[in-house]
């Protein structure tokens, strides 16, 4: 299966409230083409490389570019169920595969802080000067990291079912997480040896998902099962990577963030309870935060359309 195919997902239109809400496909005038994606590797002056996807890069110059930040375990590829969405609001994604995964080299011991550098080297790459992130679980971690760290060239944060601090004050980060999920985590917090050795003896629960999660991945957002299976096929070091740095010092702080972030989340999520974004939204300084009551980790992503329409809005406008 390609990385990229186009599936008629969800178009975008204003509400009576103003808001950028979806719109099914079918009851669209019209859908739109699948945008031409141009995948390349960069080198790093540190001698990684890095694989990159562009989107519509033919496009252009003055269209906002919105850098996708994957979920763990996920290839960067752009998220094709937005692609609708995206064609109406003009909006260009640019992402890639974090250190580890597909065609990016393994950075072993990477913060989160370290994807500010490296989107900062993509976007300079592409004659990008500025542009807003948007990312998925522990994707959305990677995009607060942008939006705290480059303040100057990020105009907005989505960050979509992500986690909070792992020693965040106030917060019981485990309530509520499934079983599973938790597991790994406190076996990372033990270590590389440790979460190795869990990884390694363990299998997916799919109790970590809600029935709505297992309906979306059987819809609309069957494509996230697909790159993730193409993720594990290169093996767990992006995983591993990714876990470890989830409960190591962040080497930043969400309040940091001077761009305006949306933090959008279930209110059933099995995988990061929505007491993180809350607790993310109570710590940043200019957040606003959808709460979807009957969503788990992967149906929020319905509303996905949604905040990209709340993403270019608040870009164009700040």
């Amino acid at each position: 299966m390609p990385l990229v195919a186009f599936v008629p997902a969800t178009v975008v239109q204003r509400s009576a409230a103003g808001e950028l809400v979806p719109v099914s496909a079918a009851r669209s005038p019209s859908l739109y083409a699948r945008p031409v994606v141009t995948e390349t590797d960069l080198q790093l002056s540190d001698g990684r490389g890095l694989h990159l996807y562009d989107a519509s890069a033919d496009g252009p110059d003055d269209r906002l570019a919105v850098v996708w930040h994957h979920g763990t375990p996920n290839l960067g590829a752009p998220p094709e169920p937005l692609f609708p969405a995206a064609a109406q609001l003009g909006i260009r994604w640019v992402s890639y595969d974090r250190p580890g995964y597909g065609g990016s080299t393994p950075h072993p011991g990477r913060d989160l802080a370290s994807a500010a550098a490296d989107v900062s080297s993509i976007a300079d790459s592409l004659g990008i000067g500025r542009f807003a992130v948007m990312g998925h679980s522990g994707g959305g971690t990677h995009a607060l990291a942008c939006g705290a760290l480059l303040p100057a060239r990020v105009l907005g944060v989505v960050c979509v079912a992500g986690l909070a601090p792992f020693h965040a004050e106030g917060l019981d980060w485990f309530a509520g997480m499934a079983a599973a999920g938790a597991a790994g985590l406190r076996a990372a917090a033990g270590g590389r040896a440790a979460l190795e050795d869990h990884l390694a003896s363990s299998e997916f629960d799919p109790e970590q998902f809600t029935p709505a999660d297992h309906a979306a991945l059987a819809g609309a957002w069957s494509w996230l099962g697909a790159v993730a299976g193409q993720a594990l096929e290169g093996g767990l070091g992006g995983m591993v990577d990714d876990d470890l740095a989830y409960v190591a010092p962040w080497g930043f702080d969400p309040g940091q963030v001077p761009s305006p972030v949306l933090f959008l989340h279930g209110g059933q999520d099995r995988m990061v309870p929505s007491s993180h974004g809350e607790w993310l939204a109570r710590h940043s300084r200019s957040a606003e935060l959808w709460l979807r009551p009957d969503d788990g980790h992967i149906s929020v992503l319905h509303s996905g359309a949604a905040a990209l329409g709340w993403l270019w809005e608040h870009a164009n406008t700040g």
